[in-house]
């Protein structure tokens, strides 16, 4: 779903104002893209529904959201280096840019890749808002095919390699280990699946267990799982590692998980 015009948004070094990423959560659309019954339950997508709620569905449907996003800003902050470019794949609303534009030092140029425009341009209202300190851009782009990524300090991955198509996959890692400067890391955050089948139908029903916890219908938890079916293939935590030493990373870390969800750093 590549769009014709690549780059949707640039901006550079202004004045950011005391908006916080927490104020837009809290100010999100509640996310009610699957609460009445369709007669028919498509593949996901990522369009303008979806874009619109896209922060309160992130923030009820992932497990410890916020302290993943707070651990991986930490962790890219003392990566980014001056002079090299900061690469988001899948940025979404841009939640991890605008959380890091507080902690990453300045000389560091952000590039945030999705292939939706609906969330590239609510990326773009919320940055506006923000006044980032970093100059920025927002590219429109097919992850399966692109973008190019060079000088590269750091390259997030945060829920996004799950929806790249496994043929596409070591492909797309070698290209980010190819773009990454030496001691440049990929942040990779991802829900996983285990090999054994007790555990892994364990750790679904607790994930449902949290999204009930979260308000969620079972009407709202069944349709989404009926639509992330054929659009979101998950890897074991062995894949994962093995997928990204052999594309040139040195070291291979997880830093949080919780059942089947994990966030890891590779080190080029």
């Amino acid at each position: 779903m590549a769009s014709p015009d690549p780059v949707l948004s640039r901006r550079t070094i202004g004045q950011r104002d005391e908006a916080s990423s927490g104020d837009a959560a809290a100010a999100a659309p509640k996310d009610q893209v699957f609460a009445k019954q369709k007669p028919l339950v498509t593949d996901f997508e990522f369009g303008k529904e979806t874009a619109g709620v896209f922060d309160d569905m992130v923030d009820r449907s992932v497990p410890f959201y916020q302290e993943m996003q707070r651990m991986t800003c930490e962790l890219v902050a003392d990566f980014a280096q001056e002079g090299t470019t900061l690469y988001d794949l899948g940025c979404s609303t841009g939640t991890t840019l605008l959380a890091l534009d507080r902690l990453v030092k300045p000389g560091v140029h952000f590039v945030g890749v999705d292939n939706s425009q609906p969330m590239l341009a609510e990326a773009g209202r919320k940055f506006a808002n923000a006044s980032l300190a970093h100059p920025y851009e927002l590219v429109c782009a097919d992850l399966h095919t692109g973008p190019v990524i060079e000088n590269a300090s750091v390259v997030i991955m945060f829920l996004t390699l799950q929806f790249i198509r496994p043929l596409h996959r070591e492909k797309l890692v070698r290209r980010i280990a190819q773009g990454l400067n030496d001691n440049g890391c990929l942040i990779l955050v991802e829900k996983l699946t285990t090999s054994n089948t007790l555990l892994n139908r364990l750790f679904i029903k607790y994930y449902y267990d949290l999204k009930r916890r979260n308000g969620y219908s079972e009407i709202e938890i069944s349709q989404k799982r009926e639509a992330l079916e054929n659009v979101l293939i998950p890897y074991r935590s062995d894949e994962n590692r093995e997928l990204l030493l052999a594309a040139g990373f040195r070291h291979f870390e997880e830093y949080f998980r919780w059942y089947n969800f994990v966030a890891s750093i590779a080190v080029k």
